[in-house]
């Protein structure tokens, strides 16, 4: 089936939307709790009706709409437990963190050199420390080669170690010749 005009698609996605949208946000509103949720999962649903409005069936399009909603919440509920077990094991590893002074103060120290990194280097050593990526799946993750995956790996993990050599907790970091003062 050959693609229709660009305006005959919007008039028909506008269509599709004004005549269905209430019957998919109460669809969500009634299988969620929280209803700004709702109006998300409404969002992502008409957004992949859009990118697909040439399998919307002519006639009856509100029984695929829900087919759309309900793999759309599916992938909601995922995300929810995927979510849900992450701030449980971090609750488990901070209860399980202990709370000595000199512990305390190396924390505090270990996060502020970890800020001290950039978004790319943090999000790195992030996927590979707290989400236990291996250099295959942190390629997957970036959508690079794994040898490039593994390059910048490595030059993450040696700015940070440079960065860790500087400083010891408590202290300033070490000044370097030519630093002012």
């Amino acid at each position: 089936m050959a693609d229709p005009p660009p305006g005959t698609r919007l008039a028909d996605f506008e269509r599709l939307f004004a005549g269905h949208h209430d019957e998919v946000l109460r669809y969500f509103v009634r299988r969620l709790d929280i209803r700004a949720d709702a109006a998300d999962l409404v969002a992502e649903t008409f957004l992949i009706a859009w990118r697909r409005m040439n399998d919307v069936p002519d006639g009856q399009p509100l029984p695929w709409l829900y087919g759309v909603a309900r793999r759309v919440l599916a992938n909601h509920r995922r995300g929810e437990t995927r979510r849900h077990g992450l701030a449980d094991k971090l609750r488990d590893d901070l209860r399980s963190m202990p709370a000595e002074p000199e512990t305390a103060l190396e924390l505090r120290h270990a996060a502020e050199i970890f800020r001290q990194l950039s978004d790319a280097d943090r999000e790195l050593l992030s996927l590979v420390a707290w989400e236990g990526l291996d250099t295959a799946q942190l390629a997957a993750a970036l959508g690079c080669a794994r040898s490039t995956a593994a390059v910048r790996l490595h030059r993450a993990r040696r700015r940070l170690e440079r960065l860790m050599n500087q400083t010891t907790p408590g202290r300033e970091p070490a000044r370097t010749q030519g630093d002012p003062a």
